[in-house]
């Protein structure tokens, strides 16, 4: 049997788990969750939590025998993919990254890059007067001294607003182009700021924006970390399974 460690809490994640349970027995697979959105019901062991940096990782990876790890962590969780990277290579452990592809601009959108939070903060006052935010609650700090903009926050719970001048409104994906357009017009919105995440569940809110002929902002992705990379569920079970692959992996008795 081959012991499997995903770096969950994205959607990906999720899928990615369940893929394995349906269709490879001889998988035991463990994901693993930061917790701070929640633990969703997925098949197999679920581990909460953080691992204390490259070393706690390492030791976990040996002490747990896995035999392979797929980072499928968010495509801004930087950190845990760094440190992914440093702990599989002093294990030997084979390591896959999965992550979602890159949104792409379409006809009629209004996209304007930024290398960072800040750079999207000073972005703003020469673009509009009522932003929708939507970088996570992490992020939002980057904002609170933008002047002359109120702020539309969302965020995954109910919070109090993260400074004067804001508004905290409570959504999880997927959300749909009209309910996302409905909520822009309802509060007068003339700008959206947003990661470039990727992904199918929040991606209402950029066509929400074209239709309504609106400016983005959008923060560009950290550099991807080291090492083989996928962009599909279906990519990743492929390479888990795959003889080439197994070969490699180590194994533990079941």
């Amino acid at each position: 049997m081959i012991r499997l460690l995903i770096l969950g809490g994205t959607t990906e994640a999720g899928d990615l788990a369940r893929a394995v349970a349906e269709r490879l027995p001889d998988i035991e697979a463990i994901s693993s969750l930061a917790g701070v959105a929640g633990v969703p019901a997925l098949p197999g062991r679920i581990r909460v939590g953080g691992f204390g940096g490259v070393e706690g990782l390492a030791d976990y990876l040996k002490g747990e025998d896995i035999g392979a790890v797929i980072d499928a962590t968010h495509p801004f969780a930087a950190r845990i993919s760094a440190h992914a990277v440093a702990a599989c290579a002093a294990t030997g452990v084979p390591l896959l990254r999965l992550e979602r592809g890159v949104w792409q601009p379409q006809t009629g959108d209004r996209w304007l890059a930024a290398a960072h939070m800040p750079a999207a903060a000073a972005l703003l006052p020469g673009l509009g007067r009522r932003a929708f935010l939507t970088v996570g609650a992490k992020e939002v700090g980057a904002f609170a001294a933008v002047a002359g903009v109120w702020f539309l926050v969302r965020l995954l719970a109910e919070a109090p607003p993260p400074f004067p001048g804001s508004l905290v409104v409570a959504g999880r994906g997927p959300f749909t182009v009209a309910a996302e357009r409905d909520l822009m017009r309802r509060h007068g919105i003339d700008i959206l700021v947003t990661k470039a995440s990727g992904g199918a569940a929040t991606a209402a809110k950029l066509r929400a924006a074209r239709e309504l002929g609106l400016p983005v902002v959008m923060v560009r992705r950290p550099a991807s970390a080291d090492g083989a990379v996928v962009d599909s569920v279906a990519a990743a079970v492929e390479w888990v399974s795959g003889p080439q692959q197994v070969s490699m992996f180590r194994r533990i008795e079941p």
